[in-house]
């Protein structure tokens, strides 16, 4: 069994910008300042984040322009639409993750801390190829989420006692 679940690197021959701004020049949409934030900031680091956290996070860098939410929530449906973004419902919550120049891999999620751990299994791979053999089925990707509880959340705490309130 394969122990390396690194992630590689996957090459593009588009920035993340340009990418948008073609997807949206296709559809007749203007590219805004406001559009333009958002890509950026989506892109400027990796991590899973929901429309809420973008929000707070644009409010806390200065980009010489405000950003409201519903441009928020309907820059990132677009995101999605363009293939720059996937988004996942985890308990009731929408989270979004780079697509677009990030490899196929899949996901561990913790349903008490909300932690997500990405990981890359050659063995899942060699399963979706056995499957789309057997079923004649063409796949073009997948999605798997493993759900339970993390390391660090599993740690068993001590209980309170009387004297720990004095």
């Amino acid at each position: 069994m394969t122990e390396d679940f690194s992630l590689g690197t996957v090459e593009v021959s588009l920035a993340p910008r340009e990418r948008f701004e073609e997807f949206l020049q296709s559809r007749g949409k203007r590219i805004t300042q406001q559009r333009r934030i958002i890509v950026d900031e989506v892109f400027k680091r990796h991590d899973h984040f929901d429309a809420e956290d973008l929000i707070l996070h644009l409010g806390k860098v200065q980009t010489g322009s405000r950003v409201s939410r519903p441009t928020v929530y309907r820059t990132l449906s677009e995101l999605v639409d363009a293939g720059l973004l996937r988004s996942m419902t985890l308990l009731g919550r929408t989270v979004y993750e780079h697509d677009y120049g990030y490899p196929q891999h899949d996901h561990l999620h913790c349903q008490k801390c909300n932690k997500l751990i990405e990981f890359h299994s050659d063995e899942v791979s060699q399963i979706g190829e056995a499957l789309a053999r057997q079923y004649q089925f063409r796949v073009t990707g997948h999605r798997l989420i493993f759900m339970g509880i993390c390391a660090d959340c599993r740690v068993p705490t001590r209980p309170r006692r009387r004297l720990d309130l004095i």
